[in-house]
């Protein structure tokens, strides 16, 4: 297996993993908490990568770090909690497919990145694939949620731009744990000062937290940021679009959730501009 092959297939992991986070979000966590559930997500999970690699940022690469772990988790993850908690799991996620086409034009922005054609087709076309997926008639919008999502999308767009241009001379383990840490540092105020007090946690919401922070984040984002350093911009961005797939796959076979021929086109069309994506960027033979 080529290189670039096995790095595809190893940032994919990570999104694939993130599709159980709706479900997790609304079956396992205390509800009405996005600003705690994202800070117990990501300030453990930092601070025990930290104590992995023994390692801090210095000198530019602190505000450098604190910007990156706004958009990739503060940010992020406050919006994608808000959408999951006011959104079906299928529907949040389909707001964030936009993420994709928003990235090409970020990459052209801040990398110098050509924009192509068949990029911008794969991302459109992964959009309505998305869409297939989760917009059935009994779909629940709401306004607010469908706004988280899509402040979500760009902050993690913007996020995944800007870790491409600031690579720091480390190991992927040690820019998760510095970015993690950061993003959870961010969101500690903002918890104490917006949200009440954790109620008493169950043993599902304690093994809820521990996904969501060993496996749903620091494994994840250690996969993507890897991915980030090695693939273009927008064959990451278009690997995201796993995610709902995955969502509604998982809601499909833990949830007895139907799956009817839309959402099975759905897939196939996910996967077909996933593909579509990777072969525009690919360099010719």
């Amino acid at each position: 297996m080529k290189a670039s092959a096995r790095d595809l297939l190893t940032t994919a992991i990570a999104p694939l993993i993130w599709g159980s986070t709706y479900i997790v979000t609304t079956e396992l966590l205390p509800p009405d908490i996005p600003i705690t559930a994202a800070l117990l997500r990501a300030l453990p999970a930092g601070l025990l990568l930290l104590l992995i690699v023994r390692q801090i940022p210095a000198g530019h690469w602190w505000p450098k770090v604190f910007i990156l772990g706004a958009l990739n988790f503060s940010i992020f993850w406050i919006m994608l909690f808000v959408s999951a908690y006011r959104l079906p799991g299928g529907v949040a996620a389909t707001v964030g497919a936009i993420q994709p086409l928003i990235m090409i034009f970020l990459a052209h922005l801040f990398l110098s990145r050509p924009i192509r054609r068949q990029s911008v087709l794969a991302a459109m076309a992964g959009f309505i694939g998305v869409g297939l997926l989760v917009l059935t008639p009994s779909a629940r919008l709401d306004m607010l949620g469908i706004a988280a999502g899509l402040a979500g999308a760009v902050s993690m767009a913007f996020g995944t731009v800007l870790s491409r241009r600031w690579q720091p001379p480390v190991s992927p383990l040690t820019f998760t744990a510095w970015q993690l840490t950061a993003g959870g540092i961010l969101l500690l105020p903002l918890a104490l000062l917006l949200e009440p007090g954790l109620p008493p946690l169950s043993t599902l919401n304690i093994a809820g937290f521990l996904y969501m922070g060993i496996i749903s984040a620091a494994l994840t984002y250690i996969l993507w940021f890897r991915g980030i350093a090695r693939l273009e911009s927008s064959v990451v961005a278009s690997l995201a679009l796993l995610s709902p797939t995955a969502a509604v796959l998982l809601g499909w076979s833990l949830l007895g959730q139907g799956m009817t021929p839309p959402q099975i086109l759905g897939i196939a069309i996910v996967v077909g501009s996933i593909w579509a994506g990777q072969r525009a960027e690919s360099p010719p033979q």
